[in-house]
């Protein structure tokens, strides 16, 4: 299962950059500064309505996207060191059972850490579904959302 998640990671990063204009890397990852003032705009029920990712949803992505890396590289690490196998396999045979430790933590970690991501990510387009009442689930399925007037200008 790893090396799919390492392979979808792959084709997503390549996709972030040669990708359509919303999927790619440069239309949705914003300052933090952003990123705060759109979340607040959201607690104040006036956030801006977005084609594209809105900045919170560029930041999610950026942190899952971060995420999926660092579980997928431990989980290689592990892999290696546990079977000595993989691409790692002969470099890692023999490490200390202390460091094999330390990377399985670290794996535990950061695969909880998606996991409460995707909580998030799932809370976050129910709650601009609902502010913006539009289905985004379906503009994410079908590639596709209503343009107001206003974003086609």
């Amino acid at each position: 299962a790893g090396y799919v998640v390492a392979g979808l990671l792959v084709f997503r990063l390549i996709w972030g950059l040669v990708g359509s204009r919303h999927a790619r890397f440069t239309d949705f990852v914003k300052r933090p500064r952003e990123v705060w003032a759109y979340l607040k705009s959201i607690i104040g029920q006036h956030p801006r309505r977005y084609l594209g990712h809105n900045p919170a949803g560029g930041a999610m992505i950026i942190a899952l996207l971060s995420s999926l890396v660092l579980v997928t590289i431990s989980g290689i690490v592990i892999y290696s060191i546990e079977e000595s196998a993989g691409p790692l396999g002969a470099s890692l045979s023999g490490v200390s059972e202390f460091w094999e430790d330390v990377v399985e933590e670290l794996h535990e970690f950061f695969s909880n850490a998606t996991l409460a991501l995707v909580f998030f990510h799932v809370t976050g387009v129910l709650i601009a579904s609902l502010q913006h009442k539009e289905n985004l689930v379906k503009s994410m399925v079908n590639g596709r959302k209503p343009v107001d007037e206003e974003d086609a200008a």
